[in-house]
């Protein structure tokens, strides 16, 4: 860690999250800040986990990472049933023992919900039937997303607003809940069960002009199909129904193999589609207020001020605290 960081260390140890829409370059961005730190990286990225998904997620390769420790990437198959729940009680569990070593532990990537799993936990939810779920799965493969969409929109409007509409898993799990108690699935988001976490975070969004960002993804896209990506979807197309294959990258390739589009039209959907999935991602990060929103290019340095700023801030408050009798002792 950096002399001016390492002389007062935090008492409470800190999670740097750094976040941000797909291709804005958290990857280098991250390995930069930990060489700096001296500390390691945890991927929150809800598919690099998964040892058979490489080129479509843009799972760093070891020359990327430059010797930085990187936790829970290839850390399950694609054959186990892993998601946010999960991955909150495996994160925890390690940063426990990172932060025995480590001041400061790095948080990153562009799954909003796995982010918001480790830094805040989840809000309470009721057990619902498995046959409800199985009713809506058998609806969308009969009759496709948009009358679940409609139904959600009708039956909780709330949560139709800020729900990522083109997840079929999302959607699907609204209505679970809804159909399930008879209660909207926003009416559940107030019931927090999550004890407070033993550490700080420090939230960074990257974000660059628009018209660079969507050529960085154009040019990730196209790299993608270069490695062939194509391939990688033809050896999971067996486990094609599993929820990290249920997102852009894959489905359109999916249906190029099924024969529902030519391949002009796959790269166009493609590029079009990790557009507009950035934009989800910029849209969930920014209904999160502690979010330090930083130009890419620029992040690193104002990183390491915030951080800087926050760590004498969290001294100050210990040391008076350390100081503070109650009225009336001596």
């Amino acid at each position: 860690m950096p002399d001016s960081l390492s002389k007062k260390a935090p008492q409470r140890p800190v999670l740097l999250v750094v976040s941000g829409p797909t291709a804005i370059g958290k990857t280098a961005l991250c390995v930069r800040l930990a060489q700096r730190l001296q500390t390691v990286v945890v991927s929150a990225d809800s598919r690099q986990f998964f040892r058979e998904l490489s080129i479509g997620t843009a799972k760093p390769a070891s020359a990327e990472m430059q010797g930085v420790p990187h936790y829970f990437i290839d850390s399950h198959s694609i054959t186990e049933d892993y998601n946010a729940g999960r991955f909150e009680v495996d994160c925890l569990a390690l940063l426990e023992q990172l932060f025995q070593e480590h001041a400061v532990v790095i948080l990153t990537g562009g799954s909003g919900l796995y982010l918001q799993a480790v830094t805040e936990g989840f809000d309470v939810m009721p057990s619902i039937e498995p046959e409800v779920r199985t009713g809506l799965q058998q609806e969308l493969a009969a009759h496709g997303l948009e009358p679940l969409v409609a139904e959600l929109l009708a039956t909780d409007p709330v949560t139709h607003a800020r729900l990522d509409r083109q997840n079929p898993q999302r959607v699907l799990r609204a209505l679970e809940v809804t159909r399930g108690t008879g209660q909207p699935f926003s009416s559940f988001h107030a019931q927090k069960n999550a004890p407070q976490r033993p550490f700080d975070s420090l939230k960074i969004a990257l974000t660059r002009e628009r018209e660079e960002l969507y050529a960085r993804i154009d040019q990730r896209v196209d790299e993608m199909l270069a490695a062939d990506l194509l391939a990688e979807v033809e050896s999971v197309a067996a486990h094609r129904h599993h929820n990290a294959l249920q997102t852009v990258g894959y489905q359109e390739l999916f249906d190029f193999l099924d024969d529902k589009q030519d391949w002009p039209e796959t790269v166009r959907l493609l590029k079009r589609n990790t557009r507009r999935y950035a934009k989800r991602q910029l849209t969930w990060l920014r209904r999160d207020p502690m979010y330090h929103w930083l130009h890419a290019d620029e992040a690193e340095a104002e990183i390491i001020a915030l951080l800087t700023a926050h760590i004498k801030t969290a001294q100050r408050e210990e040391d008076y605290k350390s100081k503070k009798r109650p009225f009336g002792r001596f």
